[in-house]
């Protein structure tokens, strides 16, 4: 038997054919459709498209997904897959058993299923862009919350000003203000060229990267306390970076050494899985 899984997007919707073992048999991809009835017409077709005997459907969604009513709440760039029985009009129109969870707890499942945090039960995985994202895995399932914003990282407020952990724990947000303080075009300076620029010995490209170490190690620092976890597990794209865990390793060890008290230490790794980690995760939910 295999699941079908999907993956829905902003711009892409990416699907795959997987076993019971996590293992990719199938995948692709298509472009976001734009209505409702287009998004589904598609998911039809790539059902139709393939031969196999599916177990059920798996979803990962943007959004705060709550999987018992089937109803996925909030706000996302698919506007039209929220706030109604979306679940329910998968399920008549596939004709297969459905599940839906939230992108980022997807992104985690995988990797306690069979990736980075493979045998783990208590993890906090956060997911580094344009903001800070994330999930909390606790007894090896994803901790939701009252208001199904567990693991919404981003909103920790970092100091008195009001900063979050997404406006000053991230690569993208250091890269602008680098852009802006050198006063050159935002466009002009990723995350990439941050780090060049640091190596090259520029003093602000290091000031802001700083600045980004420490408030990132800060925040992994006090989830370790409030939630104990056995691993903090890094994704998005700069986790790829073969030294980023490893400093970001050294700024928590920095911060750790300022608390006297402190007696343990995060374990921090990067993340197995890239683009397919949804598709794996949305399986592993859909056989939990």
């Amino acid at each position: 038997m295999t699941i079908l899984a999907f993956d829905l997007g902003g711009t892409a919707v990416k699907f795959g054919v997987l076993t019971t073992a996590g293992e990719i048999l199938e995948k692709g991809k298509f472009k976001t459709p734009d209505t409702l009835e287009e998004m589904i017409q598609s998911l039809v077709d790539v059902k139709a498209n393939y031969d196999y005997t599916f177990q059920g459907a798996a979803f990962s969604c943007p959004g705060a997904v709550n999987n018992e009513i089937g109803i996925i709440g909030g706000a996302s760039a698919i506007p039209y897959i929220h706030n109604f029985p979306f679940k329910q009009l998968l399920e008549e129109k596939l004709g297969l058993p459905v599940t839906m969870e939230n992108d980022a707890n997807c992104a985690a499942l995988a990797e306690v299923w069979i990736g980075a945090a493979k045998d783990k039960q208590d993890i906090i995985f956060m997911i580094l862009g344009t903001g800070v994202g994330g999930a909390v895995i606790r007894g090896g399932k994803v901790h939701h919350g009252a208001n199904l914003h567990g693991g919404e990282f981003g909103y920790i407020l970092m100091d008195r000003d009001g900063h979050t952990l997404s406006e000053l724990g991230t690569v993208v947000n250091a890269a602008t203000r680098i852009a802006e303080r050198l006063d050159v075009p935002k466009a002009s300076i990723d995350g990439l060229r941050a780090f060049e620029l640091r190596a090259e010995g520029n003093k602000i490209a290091k000031e802001e990267l700083d600045t980004m170490f420490y408030y990132l190690a800060r925040s992994i620092f006090n989830l370790q306390y409030a939630l104990d976890p056995e691993l903090v597990v890094i994704g998005g794209g700069v986790s790829e970076r073969a030294d980023f865990i490893q400093e970001l390793t050294e700024y928590v060890a920095k911060v750790k050494a300022t608390v006297p008290i402190a007696t343990i230490s995060p374990t921090v790794v990067g993340c197995q899985f890239g683009n397919d980690a949804n598709l794996i995760g949305a399986t592993a939910f859909h056989l939990a």
